[in-house]
């Protein structure tokens, strides 16, 4: 059961870095912003990894650090992306630090760094 869930949390990954992938933090927003502007739901299905340690954690009763730091660590970057949403698209006043930011380019390998970073955590949180 271990490695079925690990390999949905795999697989749950590259979806949400399909969705969310682009060159800069600016072209994320933007893309993140189609969902956002047609429909909040949308938004937070582009997040399924965040929903499904949610279940792990209920399902098989796991409330430890490693579940916690996962979940915190995911709200964290659902809630920033939603403030840099509202800052460029609804207010339309951004820090001059946070504009310079979102031209920043990304590494072609930082869309998956989800797989090697919430992955690990989930194996441990549910072998501990």
């Amino acid at each position: 059961m271990v490695t079925q869930l690990i390999i949905i949390m795999i697989f749950l990954e590259l979806i949400e870095a399909h969705f969310q992938r682009a060159s800069t933090l600016g072209e994320m927003i933007d893309r993140l912003y189609g969902y956002y502007h047609k429909s909040i739901f949308l938004f937070f299905i582009a997040h399924p990894t965040f929903y499904f340690v949610l279940w792990v954690a209920i399902y098989l009763n796991i409330f430890n650090f490693f579940i916690i730091a996962i979940l915190l660590f995911k709200l964290f970057d659902i809630f920033f992306k939603i403030e840099m949403i509202k800052q460029r698209y609804l207010f339309k006043e951004m820090d001059s630090e946070l504009g310079q930011m979102l031209n920043a380019k990304l590494a072609p390998w930082m869309s998956f760094l989800g797989v090697f970073t919430y992955v690990p955590l989930l194996f441990m949180a549910i072998s501990s």
